[in-house]
């Protein structure tokens, strides 16, 4: 696929600039919002081989889509592409496994980058260039790029094509939404998005603001785990997941580079701690994980961060032992 244009290039905001003129830093909504649903005439319908996952393994919004593929018994109906832990000026990268292990490149565009795909489905495209994107083969178009959205398309969309046992996996069952959606809503503004609201703060009250709230919502969880297995009527939900993704990346990555360290998981939150092992440990998720990927993208990319690109050498808690 052929490269961006030179007014294309012009149109993007500084894409490695990512905190506001206040020091803040505020995510950018997603904006391809179509669902696949199964339906009699449905735009998106859901089909074997038709669609394609484009990932990061070190995004934490990208590894839930992994999750729930592995999870749902996905793997042979959506094909992944998975790009470089490096995100340089010009965003992510598709490698060859050869040039960075762990990548797969795109084999159903051919695109070099990320951005390739956002241009090719719309040429005056200004906004980032996000994973997860999901991606329909069919029609050769985006169809989403919000991962909140395209887990719970993977939850259900696909089930009349899967096994029984696959089939009444729900992560999201109508009986405990309001429960789920409450508690996601504080734990993404304070948790999964304020770990990025913390460390990349570019003013001293900025960072302040949010790394306060982050580990009061940390104790809030340690409370609700204290008691519980799982995070929602002690069921494993989509609130788990959603969560999962930002705690096995905390000690390795935010609690360093996002100065994040007023305390740690694997020191300070026992009953988090034994509940990130207790998913870890379920068949397939551990394969999803890639602490490689996961280090060298935060350490490597955020040059505005660790000007250096050193890579600490401690991976956090060994998830892998024994739960208690």
């Amino acid at each position: 696929m052929a490269s961006t244009t030179p007014q294309q290039d012009k149109k993007q905001p500084e894409i490695l600039n990512w905190a506001s003129k206040d020091g803040e830093f505020r995510r950018q909504q997603s904006s391809f919002r179509d669902q696949i649903v199964d339906e009699p005439g449905a735009k998106f319908a859901p089909e074997p081989n038709r669609y394609h996952l484009y990932v990061s393994l070190a995004c934490p919004w990208a590894h839930r889509t992994l999750i729930v593929r592995e999870l749902k018994g996905l793997q042979d109906l959506i094909s992944v592409s998975v790009v470089d832990y490096l995100f340089l000026d010009k965003g992510w990268k598709f490698s060859t496994s050869e040039e960075c292990p762990g990548a797969i490149p795109d084999t159903v565009n051919n695109a070099a980058y990320m951005r390739d795909l956002y241009f090719k489905v719309e040429p005056n495209y200004s906004g980032r260039f996000t994973v997860p994107v999901l991606w329909d083969k069919k029609l050769n178009t985006l169809v989403n790029n919000e991962s909140s959205e395209i887990i719970r398309m993977l939850n259900t969309a696909f089930d009349k094509l899967l096994p029984d046992d696959k089939k009444n996996i729900n992560y999201y069952p109508e009986n405990l939404r309001a429960e789920i959606d409450e508690l996601n809503e504080w734990v993404y503004d304070t948790v999964n998005n304020g770990v990025y609201k913390s460390g990349f703060a570019t003013s001293q009250q900025a960072y302040e603001n949010n790394v306060h709230p982050l580990f009061k919502s940390l104790d809030r969880i340690e409370g609700i785990l204290s008691k519980s297995d799982f995070l929602v009527a002690n069921t494993f939900t989509e609130a788990d997941i959603r969560l999962f993704t930002t705690i096995v990346r905390f000690d390795p990555v935010y609690h360093g580079h996002f100065k994040c360290n007023a305390k740690s998981i694997e020191k300070d939150y026992p009953h988090i701690l034994k509940w990130t092992r207790r998913i870890y440990q379920m068949p397939g998720v551990a394969g999803t994980v890639n602490l490689e990927h996961i280090k060298k993208h935060y350490y490597m990319s955020h040059r505005q961060i660790n000007p250096t690109q050193v890579v600490p050498i401690g991976n956090g808690p060994d998830l892998s032992l024994p739960i208690n």
